[in-house]
């Protein structure tokens, strides 16, 4: 699966190593930053992450700053984006299940690597459900972009 991976400065630590990670298991990784320590804003890395999943250049993002709560913001405000911000695999699970979210946002104060693993490989491994009542509602987020 090819997934793209966007942090700040504060996430910079957790991406690089989900980046690495997410190779080891044989994923195609698009990093789009930051590649440095220095406090940076979120919003650049969030939107970039979700553009290459709107675009169709990713499956899937995963985005992550100090909480996650901001950067997850930033990614939905891209169209076609479902970002959610997950703090349990049972989380990521009915994220993907329910509400067939494309992007996942991470927050690197609470999300220990190990943990982030666990997340990350329910985010990647689960299907949509495809239940009436699931894609109903999606149906009806969707629309909510439109101008």
């Amino acid at each position: 699966m090819k997934i793209v991976l966007g942090s700040d400065h504060a996430g910079y630590d957790l991406k690089n190593d989900l980046c690495n990670y997410l190779k080891e298991l044989g994923h195609e990784v698009i990093d789009v930053g930051t590649n440095l320590k220095e406090s940076c804003d979120y919003p650049e890395f969030g939107a970039l992450a979700a553009k290459k999943v709107s675009s169709g250049e990713a499956e899937r993002g995963i985005v992550i700053c100090y909480t996650g709560i901001g950067i997850s913001i930033a990614a939905n405000k891209v169209d076609g984006i479902r970002c959610a911000l997950v703090r349990s695999p049972d989380e990521a699970f009915l994220t993907r299940s329910h509400n067939d979210a494309n992007v996942l946002a991470l927050g690197a104060k609470y999300t220990p690597f190990e943990y982030a693993k666990d997340i990350v490989n329910v985010f990647l491994n689960e299907d949509f459900s495809k239940m009436e009542k699931h894609q109903r509602r999606i149906d009806k987020l969707m629309k909510l972009e439109e101008k």
